[in-house]
C-alpha cells in the first residue's frame, strides 16, 4: 500500500473520531445541557464541589474547551466568582483526561451495541430526548470504531522508511514536537482526539513513550489555546477564565517541559506500555496543574483580569449616553408598598425585553446572521441578571410585616418574573438553535408554511402584550381574554399541524426539509404562550373566575 493510501485512510479515521466526539458532545448538550448548566451554577460556590463539577461536566460533554467556555459566561454574568471559575475548569480538565483513559481500554464490544442501540432509539422515536440518547450511543459507537480504524490505517507505517527518520528529529528536537502537537490539538479542537491519536500511533510502536510525553504537554498547551481564541471577541469579563486556563494550562506545561528536558525522569512508573504512559502522563499533568491551582485559584484569576484589561480598548465615552437605572431602591425596602411598586416597574421593564426578544425572534426566522443572533443572545443574558436581581429583591422585602393582600402581590411579581425569564430560555436555547440549524443548512419554509408561522407568531406576541397589560393593571376581564385566547391558540396549533402534515403527505420537499423546525417552532411558541396567559391566573382567581384550572362558565 501506498504511502499516500496510508494517510488518506488514517485522515479518514481521525476524521471520523472528530466527528464522533462532536456528536456526543452536542447530543449531551442538547438532551441535558439545561439541566447540567443548572446544577453546575448550584454548585461552584463550594471550591471542593466546583471541582467535582467540572469534573463531570467535561465527562459529559466530551470536552474540556466547552465547559472552560461555559463557566467563562457564568463568571461574566456574575453567576459565580472568577476563583470557583478557574478551579471548575481544572476539574473539567482532569474529567477530559478520564474520558481519554476510559477511550484507551478494549472497548470493541461496545461499537455494534451502541450502533445498534442507537439508530433504534433515534429511528424508532420522534421523543427528543430518547432521538438525542440515541445520537449519543452512536457517537460513542462511532468514536471507538474511529480508534480501531486509525489503529488499521497506520499498522502499514510499520514498513515505512521515512517514519523512523521524522520520529528521530522529533526525539531529538523536543521544543518543535511540543509545538507541533500544540497546532494539531488548536486544529482539532480536542485535547481528547489529539491523546487518542497519539495514544494509537503509540500503541503501535511509532511513538517513543520520551517523545509522547513531550507531545502530551504540547496537546495541554493547544487546548488551553482554543478557548482564549473563540472568546476573544466577547466581553472582558467573560475572557478571563479562558485567559486564566491559559496561564495555569499553558505556562504549566512550559514549565514542565523544561524541567522533564533537564531532569529526564524514568517513565516506566507510568505504565507498561508508551500507550499507557502517554495518557497517564496526561492525566498526571493536570493532576499536578489542580493541585497548583487550589492556593493560585484568587492569583490567577486577578492575573488574568489584569491581561485582559491590558488587552482591552476603552470605549468611547458618549455623554449623551442613557444609563440604564434599576428601580429596585434598597431604602425603600422598609415600605412594601413602595417596594413593590418598585419591583414592579423593574418587571415590566423585564417585559420590555422579553416582548424585544420575542419580536426580533421571528424576523431572524427569514432573515438572520451571527451578529443578531448573539445580540437577541446578550438580551436574554440581561433578562436573566434582572430576574435575579427582582428575586433578591423582593426576599427582602418579605423580612417586612406585609398585609395579605401584599404578601400576594409579592409572590405574583416573582411567578411572573420567573415565567419571564423561562419564556426568555425558550427564545434562545431553543428557538435560536432552529435559526441557527436554517441558516447553516440553507433551508427554506414553503410559502404556506411561512404564512401559519408568522400568524401563529403575531397571535403569541398579541397575547404577551395582554399579560404585560395584565401585570400592571389587573384588569380581569384582560386576564379573562388572555385565557381565551390560550384556548383558541390550542385549536389553531392543531389545525396549523395538521396543515403541514399534508404538505409532508404530498411530499413537498421544503416541507419535509424544514418539517422538524415547524413543528418545533410551533411547540415552543405554543409553550412562551401558556407561561405568558398563567400570568393572569392570580387576578382570575382574586375574582373568583377560575373553577380547577378551566374558566367559569360567563
Amino acid at each position: 500500500m501506498s504511502g499516500s493510501v496510508v494517510l488518506v485512510h488514517l485522515a479518514g479515521a481521525v476524521a471520523l473520531m472528530l466527528f464522533a466526539t462532536r456528536m456526543v458532545k452536542t447530543g449531551v448538550e442538547r438532551a441535558y445541557g439545561d439541566v447540567l448548566r443548572h446544577r453546575l451554577r448550584n454548585t461552584m460556590r463550594n471550591p471542593f464541589m466546583a471541582v467535582l463539577a467540572g469534573t463531570g461536566l467535561a465527562i459529559a460533554l466530551q470536552s474540556s474547551t466547552a465547559v472552560t467556555l461555559l463557566v467563562g459566561s457564568f463568571a461574566g454574568s456574575g453567576i459565580v466568582s472568577g476563583a470557583a471559575g478557574q478551579l471548575a475548569v481544572r476539574g473539567a480538565e482532569i474529567g477530559s483526561a478520564l474520558v481519554t483513559k476510559l477511550l484507551t481500554f478494549d472497548l470493541t464490544l461496545l461499537v455494534p451495541v451502541c450502533l445498534v442501540t442507537g439508530t433504534v432509539m433515534f429511528m424508532a422515536t420522534e421523543r427528543r430526548d430518547w432521538r438525542q440518547l440515541g445520537r449519543i450511543l452512536v457517537g460513542i459507537g462511532l468514536l471507538v470504531l474511529s480508534l480501531e480504524m486509525i489503529g488499521q490505517a497506520s499498522e502499514p507505517l510499520r514498513d515505512s522508511e521515512m517514519l523512523p527518520i521524522i520520529i528521530t528529529y522529533f526525539a531529538g528536537d523536543p521544543i518543535t514536537a511540543y509545538l507541533l502537537a500544540a497546532f494539531v490539538t488548536w486544529l482539532f479542537q480536542s485535547s481528547i482526539a489529539a491523546i487518542l491519536l497519539m495514544a494509537a500511533l503509540a500503541g503501535r510502536g511509532f511513538i517513543p513513550p520520551e517523545l509522547g510525553v513531550v507531545l502530551v504537554l504540547g496537546v495541554n498547551l493547544g487546548s488551553s489555546i482554543i478557548a482564549p481564541m473563540l472568546t476573544r471577541g466577547a466581553d472582558a469579563a467573560v475572557r478571563v477564565v479562558p485567559v486564566g486556563n491559559l496561564l495555569m494550562r499553558g505556562v504549566g506545561s512550559v514549565v514542565m517541559l523544561i524541567l522533564f528536558m533537564i531532569v529526564n525522569p524514568p517513565l516506566g512508573l507510568l505504565g507498561a506500555t508508551a500507550s499507557d504512559q502517554i495518557v497517564n502522563a496526561h492525566i498526571l499533568f493536570n493532576v499536578i496543574i489542580l493541585m497548583a491551582g487550589l492556593p493560585l485559584a484568587g492569583l490567577v484569576y486577578r492575573g488574568s483580569e489584569w491581561i485582559v484589561k491590558l488587552g482591552t480598548k476603552p470605549e468611547p465615552v458618549d455623554p449623551f449616553a442613557v444609563t440604564e437605572l434599576s428601580a429596585l431602591n434598597e431604602q425603600a425596602l422598609d415600605t412594601p408598598s413602595q417596594a413593590l411598586a418598585n419591583a414592579t416597574r423593574e418587571v415590566v421593564r423585564v417585559c420590555e425585553t422579553v416582548e424585544i426578544m420575542l419580536k426580533r425572534i421571528i424576523e431572524l426566522y427569514e432573515s438572520a446572521d451571527e451578529g443578531k443572533i448573539k445580540a437577541l443572545a446578550a438580551l436574554d443574558d440581561r433578562v436573566d441578571r434582572k430576574h435575579a436581581a427582582i428575586k433578591i429583591y423582593l426576599a427582602k422585602v418579605t423580612r417586612n410585616v406585609m398585609t395579605e393582600d401584599e404578601a400576594l402581590r409579592c409572590q405574583e411579581l416573582i411567578g411572573a418574573c420567573v415565567k419571564l425569564e423561562q419564556v426568555g430560555d425558550i427564545i434562545v436555547r431553543n428557538m435560536l438553535v432552529h435559526v441557527q440549524k436554517k441558516l447553516d443548512q440553507g433551508l427554506e419554509f414553503t410559502p404556506e408554511g411561512w404564512r401559519e408561522l408568522s400568524a401563529f407568531h403575531a397571535s403569541v406576541l398579541a397575547n404577551a402584550r395582554l399579560a404585560f397589560n395584565v401585570l400592571v393593571s389587573r384588569d380581569a376581564e384582560t386576564a379573562r381574554q388572555l385565557v381565551l385566547e390560550k384556548d383558541r391558540l390550542r385549536d389553531f396549533e392543531k389545525e396549523t399541524s395538521q396543515k403541514h402534515f399534508l404538505r409532508l403527505r404530498d411530499g413537498t420537499p421544503k416541507s419535509i426539509e424544514t418539517s422538524s423546525i415547524h413543528l418545533d417552532t410551533i411547540r415552543d411558541l405554543k409553550q412562551i404562550n401558556s407561561l405568558l396567559a398563567s400570568i393572569a391566573y392570580p387576578v382570575l382567581e382574586e375574582q373568583g373566575l377560575l373553577s380547577g384550572s378551566r374558566l367559569k362558565a360567563s
